[in-house]
């Protein structure tokens, strides 16, 4: 198989472990940052990075950041209009960025999710908070930039300094309930090829904005339950991902599905859990390149220079 990998960076630990595995199971690996491919389109449809058309790929694996997605996106477009197989598809890596609309795809098809709100600013940050409960909660800043982030607001103080720190930057903000599960953490399952292959109890870093819950967390094994496993697999079901990091509230309800990542480091989940995370999705590339029609005809038709 050659397999193509969509990442700012080979040195990153989930690109570098995931190349490593690929070519150890005699699979031909190419790192590609999206940023430094050319599209061209008019005629028959092509793909160039540095300006020389890419050789032939049998599956494309994106790791698409958040500061990279408008362009990353049509990166991965242009390889399944070539009829490249992509372990996450553009649709789904879009669905998955757009939290709000997300969430609402989730709830109309019967998936609980928490008590959520949105809005436009953060003037009126602790009316929100009163809609969805009160604290704790989780605060979003929506943006597909460099200045989205996170917090976890646990009293009163923590949320006074969210106000503080997003007020004035003109950016739609979210506010989600944030109840502590049974065991005072939220889960994380990583789901592959249509099954959960680790999944951790993570206990948030409270009181400070950051790019991802990931940050500062604390990480240990879980065992999830029936219901919170088919919340996970259904999640990634309906947003139409392959590969992906599905977060959930262990509430007395059941679990609420609360944020799906459709570009998730394995690092934490391999250290914590001791499974060999990457080996899951090399073997997920590996059954989607066999079922490709023809086993990758279309992959077989190099990307060619417009003329």
């Amino acid at each position: 198989m050659r397999l193509t990998i969509l990442s700012r960076s080979g040195a990153i630990y989930t690109t570098r472990r995931l190349a490593e595995t690929a070519r150890a199971r005699g699979h031909r690996v190419r790192v590609v940052d999206p940023l430094e491919v050319e599209l061209g389109l008019g005629g028959r449809p092509a793909l160039f990075h540095r300006h020389r058309s890419i050789p032939r790929t049998d599956v494309v694996l994106p790791r698409i950041g958040l500061s990279v997605t408008q362009y990353g996106l049509s990166v991965v477009s242009q390889f399944e209009l070539l009829g490249v197989p992509a372990l996450n598809g553009a649709q789904g890596i879009a669905a998955s960025r757009n939290k709000m609309r997300c969430l609402q795809t989730l709830a109309a098809c019967g998936v609980q999710v928490p008590r959520t709100v949105m809005a436009s600013n953060a003037s009126k940050l602790r009316d929100l908070v009163k809609h969805v409960g009160g604290v704790p909660v989780l605060v979003k800043l929506l943006s597909t930039g460099e200045k989205g982030g996170v917090m976890v607001c646990e009293t009163l103080e923590s949320l006074e300094a969210a106000l503080e720190a997003i007020l004035g930057l003109g950016q739609n903000i979210l506010v989600q309930q944030y109840q502590r599960g049974k065991r005072g953490q939220d889960l994380r399952a990583l789901v592959v090829g249509g099954r959960v292959v680790a999944a951790l109890r993570r206990r948030a870093r409270v009181g400070r904005f950051a790019r991802s819950l990931a940050r500062g967390a604390r990480f240990e094994p879980a065992v999830l339950e029936p219901a919170q496993e088919r919340a996970a697999l259904e999640t990634a079901r309906i947003v139409g991902l392959d590969v992906c990091a599905v977060d959930l509230l262990d509430a007395e309800e059941g679990p609420l599905v609360f944020e799906v990542n459709s570009s998730p480091g394995i690092r934490e989940a391999e250290e914590a859990c001791g499974v060999d995370v990457a080996a899951a999705v090399i073997e997920a590339a590996e059954a989607l390149d066999a079922r490709a029609p023809g086993r990758g005809a279309g992959a077989e038709r190099p990307a060619r220079r417009a003329p």
